[in-house]
């Protein structure tokens, strides 16, 4: 992904470490992510249009919010950082080295 690779760089100069929404800034040098799982918004996305195309009204769809949220951590962005608090590892989805 091209435009999370220009957006961690930056960060990289100034020595911020900062969240994002999804692994993918995480993988290319962010400090880490917290959010909704993509592919079950995707998923979700999709039941309601096919509950809107079987002639559902979307006004009467209920408002639904992500049921799983993931934690990444980017231990080396981590560790330029500075320390890396242990329960914040201990709750991270994944640790990516």
């Amino acid at each position: 992904m091209v435009e999370s690779s220009y957006s961690v760089k930056g960060l990289e100069v100034e020595d911020i470490g900062q969240g994002f929404e999804n692994r993918e800034f995480v993988a290319a040098g962010g400090l880490m992510s917290y959010g909704g799982s993509l592919p079950d918004a995707y998923r979700l996305a999709g039941v309601y249009a096919a509950r809107i195309l079987k002639g559902e009204k979307p006004s009467e769809l209920p408002v639904q919010q992500f049921t799983k949220v993931q934690m990444f951590l980017n231990l080396k962005t981590a560790k330029a950082l500075g320390t890396v608090p242990l329960p914040l590892l201990a709750r991270a989805d994944e640790v990516i080295e």
